[in-house]
């Protein structure tokens, strides 16, 4: 593929993303959220890299440049920046003999990374996603995650309604059962 396409093509996957992840944000009450999601996709170390490793929106360029080079400065740069992943929240506990811990994410934008989720497996799945492929994916991941226990509480909680009941039946109890408003912004 040439430059050009993966320019276009790497756009067209970021710009889908974010609308979907808009829709399910907008779903769940947050709406400067649904605006705001990715913002630093469009920043030159996460998009040019993005471009360079362009797969054809199949899957995520961060996994053929951290082939490529060992590491993602894309994804690195990406997850220091956003809220929405668990790896943001990743810290020192309290106890230094503890190491490093996830530390409590505010609802919000645990709802994020699950919205975050549908929209990937929806975006790297076109033509065969079902409401199982986000549990699925966390199933299979779920063991390398530093995750604090309220977090991987409430995102399994989330996917497995999803899993199992479908979207209406999620966000039915994200609106009615999660205080979003007074959830931490930070």
């Amino acid at each position: 593929m040439s430059l050009w396409n993966n320019f276009w093509g790497h756009l067209g996957t970021i710009l889908h993303h974010k609308k979907l992840v808009r829709h399910y944000l907008f779903r769940a009450g947050l709406y400067k959220q649904g605006i705001m999601h990715d913002w630093s996709k469009y920043s030159p170390v996460e998009f040019w890299a993005g471009v360079k490793y362009y797969q054809g929106g199949v899957k995520s360029p961060n996994h053929k440049e951290k082939h490529a080079k060992g590491y993602s400065s894309a994804w690195l740069h990406h997850k220091g920046r956003n809220r929405h992943h668990y790896e943001y929240w990743i810290d020192f506990s309290e106890k230094p003999l503890d190491g490093l811990q996830g530390m409590k994410m505010p609802d919000r934008y645990i709802v994020e990374m699950f919205c975050d989720r549908i929209a990937a497996s929806k975006n790297y799945n076109r033509d065969t996603y079902d409401d199982s492929f986000p549990l699925r994916y966390y199933e299979k991941n779920k063991i390398y995650y530093v995750m604090h226990p309220h977090t991987k509480e409430l995102l399994e909680k989330l996917l497995h309604l999803l899993a199992d009941q479908g979207e209406d039946a999620a966000f039915r109890y994200i609106r009615s059962e999660l205080d979003l408003k007074h959830s931490p912004k930070y």
